[in-house]
Parts: C-alpha cells; structure tokens; sequence
C-alpha cells in the first residue's frame, strides 16, 4: 500500500496539470503566446511537483529523462531564380542602368514568346526566372538585376519595381527612386 500512495500522488497531479492546462496548438499561436503557454505550464508543474511528496518526485525524476533544447537548425540560404543564393544588398549600378536592364530582359521576353510576361512583380519575376514556355531564364544578377525575399524584382534602392501593362507588347516601368515612394517627382520610368 505505501508503494501505491507515491504513484497515485503522481497520476493525481499529472491528471490536474492536464485538466488545469488545455493543449494548445504550437503551430497556430504566435511566438509570445507559446512563451506565455510555456510559462503558465512550468509554472503549474514546478508548483504540483512542490507540493508531491519527496518519493513521488524521485518516481518521476527516475522515470523520465532530463530534455535539453537543441539549436534550431539555420535556415536554408533561399535561392534566386539564376540559382544563385538570395543577396538582399542592392546593387551599387547606376538606376537608370538598372532599369534599362529590367527593361532589356521583358524585350527579350517579349521577342522570344511574342508577348510581355503577366501579373504582379512577383508573377512577372518568376516568368522572367524560367516560369515560361521555354524555361529560359532572363535575370541575370551579374547585370544588376536583383530580386528580394518576396520574388520581386528590386530597383537600386531595394523598392519593387511596379510594372504597368500598356498593350500585350509594350510595358510601363516604374522604379520609386531614391525616396522609395511610387508617384513622386524622383521616379524613374521607362517603356
């Protein structure tokens, strides 16, 4: 009878810490929720294990094994459409080159397929990145070209280019210029 006591003081507390604590889903609550979860549950098991009898805490010490936590691994490098590891710098060319060259690569696109590529930036990028008919790949990050962490094909400041179809073989380019900010006096565009 004395052997059962301490284990049935054990089950008692891992039952209460279970029904005082519902589960929560990791994958859907935000980083701080989890740390505040986290706390509340070591906070209601150091408490239960305080007030268990000496035997039961040396019961569950002997039959659980100690957890450390391990470094998370470190993200994998993200990949650009030239294979190439993404480099968020920008590029230190000139804008208006930079453009001329975003602009050189859809008028490639466009002799090649007989039409400009369609859709957002990202869209566009991907088309321009081997998503085509042809597979081809038209960004080169040697030329200046550069895309950010998104997909987006970036200006020299690191702002999106916004691509504004004018026909099915003719396109508005726009770069923010240097105040980042689309529809100001400092834009660059070209067709």
């Amino acid at each position: 009878m004395r052997k059962l006591i301490p284990a049935l003081a054990v089950f008692v507390v891992l039952i209460l810490v279970w029904l005082l604590f519902p589960k929560t889903k990791i994958n859907s609550a935000s980083p701080s929720e989890n740390s505040i979860a986290s706390e509340k549950y070591s906070t209601a098991v150091t408490a239960a294990l305080t007030s268990a009898p000496p035997a039961a805490v040396a019961a569950i010490d002997a039959s659980f094994a100690r957890v450390t936590a391990s470094p998370a691994p470190a993200p994998a490098a993200r990949v650009i459409p030239d294979g190439r590891p993404f480099a968020p710098e920008v590029t230190n060319m000139e804008p208006q080159i930079v453009l001329e060259i975003v602009s050189r690569a859809i008028r490639n696109y466009g002799q090649r397929f007989g039409g400009n590529p369609v859709g957002s930036n990202a869209e566009i990028t991907r088309a321009l990145g081997g998503d085509n008919p042809g597979q081809v790949n038209f960004i080169n990050g040697d030329e200046g070209i550069r895309v950010n962490e998104k997909g987006e094909l970036i200006d020299a400041w690191g702002t999106p280019f916004f691509f504004h179809q004018l026909s099915g073989t003719e396109m508005e380019i726009h770069s923010a210029g240097a105040d980042k900010i689309l529809w100001t006096a400092d834009d660059l565009v070209t067709r």
